[in-house]
């Protein structure tokens, strides 16, 4: 080695020409990878860095140049002619001082034919509504506020709203979010919304002080939240009021944070407000909180609260607080070996994890599974270091799809999940982790492709193997425990051969998403599957949906097939 290196050193002296030039090609060449790995990341925009402390709120998304924030007092300061900016409002560019400047009509009507045909593939999760006037004084949608003169879309502007459980979006200046839960203004002329959107031209997004108004058709039941409650809905008073609710207090000025702070402090999980008289309790069969009334009814102004609904006698406003219902939260091995081995079996990315968090809630039993995760261990899922025929836990969580090891088993949960869905959440799973998201670079480079690929077919040959090879197979589809959580998870604990009261399970229902449900803030943008994978994938689907159907099962939902 030592003569190598001593003839290297020789040779570079006689030719140092030589020597200069490869060092030169060796810089560059870093050079080029160190500005790659900088591309290959989230974007950034400039003047506005990414720090904790700055840009992000717990639990909330980096939104580039703004922070979420309710800003439902914040017009009433404002002096006359200027512009709401609230905390949130971390742009270092300059707003654009032309707002006021006339637009021609040619430009205004191709623009306002662009921004409805994009509303028309918007429709699956929301419906455009219309162009609604709007203040900086009294907003027309007075729920959380997001601005991003970058990158705002339709779609980005849904998204968030929908995520935090509001009935309807408005977007404004091409570049403005408001979500709320009532319209508090009149329409105005569809020529009026004018605006293209900053980070999709070929929509509209509002115009000068205007609205283009959207009507969530899929907001997150879950999501919908008042500070640190839970928006529940809008019910009937139940006829043993004062047994279904048992705390109760008198509050002539009620507003929706005093009745939550009263319940939390009694802890109860329910705050209902009705009128001048907070309600606390529990879900029960009294009071199970499976038949909404329409919010209007429940919308009678609060007596210490301008902008909130506080309810009446009849008609109760249900929010959930933040005080855990234990019910159901006590959970251990079973007493004794089980006879049987139930699988729950699925697809990766189809629901499992979260299948056994209900079930686990659901029974009070662990649940084990066919693998190990030390990270399922350590979020609470005790039965995942036993061996899969211990027999100690009530079910096995599974993802083979092989003749013999399907044999293994004596039952089965089947769980289904939209393809779309399962190959984008175990694609998020494999290079995020479990409620984490894979990065812009993997979704643009070699790796979805080969995934899907792989996977795809995967999704079909899992589901029919079960079918054909399994002994006895309870068939659920993800999309229906999500619907109707209550009556899916009765059936699953019923081939478990569990007795779960329905108090328990209505406990469950409140309880629901556990540790393993990723926040949704991430989705994407775009559609990430090309005309050639959808091609293949809808081949699948036909062959899973004509393979339920031959046993006489209900076919796969008609979600399954993009429009």
């Amino acid at each position: 080695m030592a003569k190598l290196l001593l003839k290297l050193q020789r040779y570079f002296r006689r030719k140092p020409v030589r020597f200069f030039t490869l060092l030169a090609l060796y810089l560059a060449a870093g050079s080029l990878v160190f500005l790659h790995s900088g591309f290959s990341g989230e974007p950034t925009v400039p003047g506005s860095p990414r720090s904790p402390a700055a840009a992000e709120g717990p639990g909330l998304p980096y939104l580039g140049v703004m922070q979420l924030s309710r800003g439902f007092k914040a017009a009433a300061t404002m002096p006359a002619g200027g512009r709401r900016h609230g905390p949130w409002f971390k742009s270092t560019s300059k707003e654009p001082s032309d707002r006021g400047k006339s637009r021609d009509n040619g430009g205004s009507r191709s623009r306002a034919l662009r921004g409805r045909s994009g509303r028309e593939k918007e429709e699956d999760r929301a419906r455009y509504i219309g162009c609604y006037e709007d203040n900086i004084r009294q907003r027309t949608l007075r729920g959380m506020s997001f601005f991003d003169y970058k990158k705002m879309t339709v779609f980005r502007c849904q998204d968030n709203c929908a995520e935090r459980g509001y009935l309807y979006a408005g977007l404004e200046f091409g570049a403005e979010c408001y979500c709320g839960h009532k319209i508090q203004a009149s329409n105005a002329s569809e020529s009026e919304c004018n605006m293209e959107c900053k980070g999709e031209r070929s929509n509209t997004c509002g115009g000068i002080n205007r609205l283009s108004v959207y009507r969530l058709e899929l907001a997150q039941e879950s999501a919908r939240r008042y500070g640190s409650a839970i928006f529940r809905g809008c019910f009937r008073r139940p006829e043993n009021v004062s047994i279904a609710l048992p705390a109760s207090q008198l509050m002539l000025n009620m507003s929706v944070d005093k009745c939550v702070d009263f319940c939390t402090e009694k802890e109860f999980p329910l705050a209902a407000l009705a009128g001048t008289t907070c309600r606390c309790g529990f879900p029960s069969t009294l009071f199970p909180l499976h038949e909404r009334e329409d919010e209007q009814l429940c919308a009678h102004k609060c007596a210490a609260e301008e902008f909130e609904s506080c309810g009446s006698a009849e008609f109760l406003l249900v929010y959930q607080t933040q005080v855990q219902d234990n019910r159901c939260m006590d959970r251990r091995f079973l007493p004794s070996r089980a006879k049987q081995l139930v699988a729950l079996a699925s697809f990766p990315g189809a629901g499992n994890t979260w299948a056994r968090h209900l079930i686990e809630l659901a029974t009070g039993f662990y649940t084990g599974s066919y693998y190990f995760d030390g990270s399922l261990y350590n979020k609470g899922f005790k039965g995942e270091r036993d061996h899969w025929r211990s027999g100690r836990t009530i079910c096995i969580k599974t993802h083979e799809s092989g003749q013999k090891e399907i044999e293994s088993f004596d039952s089965a949960i089947l769980l289904i999940r939209n393809p779309y869905k399962a190959l984008m959440a175990e694609f998020n799973r494999k290079y995020g982790g479990h409620i984490g998201f894979a990065a812009h670079a993997h979704w643009k480079g070699k790796e979805w492709p080969e995934f899907v690929a792989n996977y795809a077919p995967w999704w079909a040959t899992h589901t029919l193997d079960w079918l054909r090879y399994g002994k006895k197979v309870l068939v659920v589809h993800f999309e229906d425990l999500k619907r109707d959580l209550f009556v899916q998870l009765q059936r699953m604990v019923a081939l478990l051969g569990v007795t779960a009261c329905e108090d328990r399970l209505l406990c469950v229902e409140g309880q629901k998403d556990g540790n393993f449900k990723r926040s949704g803030l991430r989705k994407l943008e775009y559609d990430p599957y090309t005309p050639e994978m959808r091609q293949s994938i809808s081949g699948y689907i036909r062959t899973v949906d004509a393979a339920l159907k031959l046993r006489n099962l209900s076919g796969v939902p008609e979600d399954y097939y993009p429009r």
